[in-house]
């Protein structure tokens, strides 16, 4: 099996993992990635994660252009920036899941790193994750808001609409994004409930031991 094809069925069976798992749902959610040739294979406009057909995923050339496959997703802007700010980034994943939304619409969330400091792995997987403002989905100023933050964070979420994870390669991506979602989850399950937080030493050494984005 060439790179491509393979590359085309392990975002089917990842975007479709993540639909049976409720992570997303309807036709929302999308992802993306990075092919050796520079191009880019993206999940089509309007389609359910759950059902994708490896072979209408939209293929982009190394100079962005649409090459073959259905019309891509409306959060492009979303994707391509960070890819020009995050050279090492080889995917992106973007999804709707319940509990990161439900944290963006708290104003008690800090907007400057959204995860409150309850595992190792949630730190060592996405770093400090930052709020975004609301962006109409689709709205190109989603990018141009990623590439404000220079490829200082791997993870972002859009208030009042989801999450986006970039990292190395596909796998990876997914893997942070579960993470996420997990962690938003124990904290909203544990808001209000003055839970034992990993102490300002125990995030430093983590974030020292494993090279995380954290200033």
């Amino acid at each position: 099996m060439s790179e491509e094809a393979d590359l085309r069925e392990r975002i089917c069976f990842f975007a479709r993992s993540l639909f049976e798992r409720g992570l997303t749902s309807g036709s929302t959610g999308n992802i993306s990635a990075r092919l050796s040739d520079g191009g880019l294979l993206v999940t089509p406009t309007g389609s359910s994660m759950g059902r994708l057909d490896p072979a209408r995923l939209s293929r982009f050339d190394a100079s962005g252009r649409l090459v073959s496959g259905d019309k891509p997703t409306k959060e492009m802007p979303l994707h391509s920036a960070f890819y020009e700010t995050r050279k090492g980034a080889g995917a992106v994943v973007h999804l709707h899941s319940t509990h990161s939304v439900a944290l963006s619409l708290l104003p008690e969330t800090d907007p400057e790193n959204v995860l409150p400091p309850l595992t190792p792995y949630a730190i060592m997987k996405l770093g400090r994750v930052k709020l975004l403002p609301y962006f109409r989905p689709g709205d190109a100023a989603m990018g141009a808001a990623v590439r404000g933050l220079a490829g200082r964070r791997a993870a972002v979420l859009l208030a009042n609409h989801g999450p986006v994870v970039a990292s190395k390669d596909l796998e990876a991506a997914v893997y942070a994004m579960e993470e996420l979602e997990e962690t938003a989850r124990l904290a909203l399950l544990t808001r209000g409930m003055s839970p034992r937080l990993l102490t300002e030493a125990q995030v430093s050494d983590l974030v020292t031991t494993f090279e995380v984005d954290w200033d």
